[in-house]
């Protein structure tokens, strides 16, 4: 009975035991023991109850607590409850602590509420940190520009521009730079009498797009603009010539074909009126033997007037055969 009893506590103590290991295993799975050692030796004061309060907001603590050890091993005083707020409201905090670190080496003025703005306005604010520190070169594409000449002038340009933090929520972006540069060449090189002055002279188009201001608005400050590239092309203003001569051509010969349908719409029209005529003439020749008819039956014709027209008819066909076979003798 004794050994039924101790086995009895004995699975018990072991079932007690068990329990306590669960809920253990729970306990350290939910709060996270060892970010908060790892915070506490780094200097980093962090309440218990902290972290088990992001658990029940749905914040991985690591994401909060990792970047800010980072921040206070740099030398940078941060708030932990700053730091959740970016990261509930979609923002990056590792992103933002790295160029808060990045800023504090170059001696770079940058607050955390404006590394925030950055962050959350959709651009990268570690690199705009870099390019703040190191200038970056942009290149822009092949611009074709016409001189006063028409020759064709084909330049390609590098700019270098370095991030201005102040204009990076809400300054445009690097299309705006590249667009605006392009503009100031085709300005520069069709201001230009001739095609060689800008083969001659490459730094006055650089000097011309660097007085227009083109950094304004955007999200850099431009250092400089290097031409990097001047070709020849075609010359258009001949091309130009060439296409306004063919289409004075084909308008001269448009004209010349008007002409000629009406000169043979005139002619059909003429032909028309002939016919019309011999038709008429020939109407009135079928009467005169009706109309002669008619006179002899009254008596206003007589016989000898008769055959005497009849003489005079045979005679003028007679005339008319000597004339033709004359004609052709001299032909021949």
């Amino acid at each position: 009975m004794s050994q039924a009893i101790e086995f009895g506590s004995m699975i018990g103590f072991g079932v007690v035991v068990l329990i306590l290991l669960v809920l253990l295993g729970l306990f350290f799975s939910f709060v996270p023991v060892g970010l908060w050692i790892t915070a506490f030796f780094s200097g980093v004061r962090v309440g218990i109850f902290t972290l088990i309060g992001m658990r029940f907001r749905r914040v991985a603590p690591s994401l909060i607590v990792n970047p800010l050890i980072k921040a206070t091993t740099a030398g940078l005083n941060l708030d932990i409850d700053k730091l959740e707020a970016h990261h509930l409201a979609g923002g990056n905090v590792n992103s933002v602590v790295n160029a808060l670190i990045a800023a504090q080496r170059a001696d770079i003025a940058l607050e955390f509420e404006r590394a925030a703005a950055i962050d959350l306005a959709g651009r990268e604010v570690l690199s705009a940190v870099q390019v703040s520190v190191n200038p970056k070169v942009i290149e822009t594409p092949k611009v074709s520009a016409v001189a006063k000449d028409g020759i064709e002038v084909i330049v390609k340009a590098r700019v270098t521009v370095r991030a201005n933090i102040d204009r990076l929520v809400g300054g445009a972006g690097e299309d705006t730079i590249i667009a605006r540069v392009g503009e100031g060449i085709v300005t520069t090189v069709g201001s230009s009498d001739t095609h060689k002055d800008v083969l001659e002279n490459p730094d006055a188009i650089s000097k011309t797009v660097l007085e227009k201001g083109l950094d304004a608005g955007t999200a850099f400050e431009i250092l400089s603009i290097d031409i990097a590239d001047v070709d020849v092309g075609r010359n258009i203003g001949a091309q130009l010539q060439t296409d306004q001569a063919e289409a004075d051509k084909r308008i001269a010969q448009a004209k010349a074909e008007e002409r000629r349908a009406m000169a043979v719409a005139r002619e059909q029209e003429m032909l028309a009126a002939v016919q019309e005529m011999r038709a008429k003439v020939v109407e009135a020749e079928a009467e005169v033997p009706q109309a002669m008819a008619y006179a002899l039956r009254e008596g206003k014709l007589g016989v000898l007037d008769y055959y005497h027209l009849q003489n005079l008819v045979a005679d003028t066909d007679m005339r008319k055969m000597i004339s033709k076979i004359g004609k052709e003798d001299t032909d021949k």
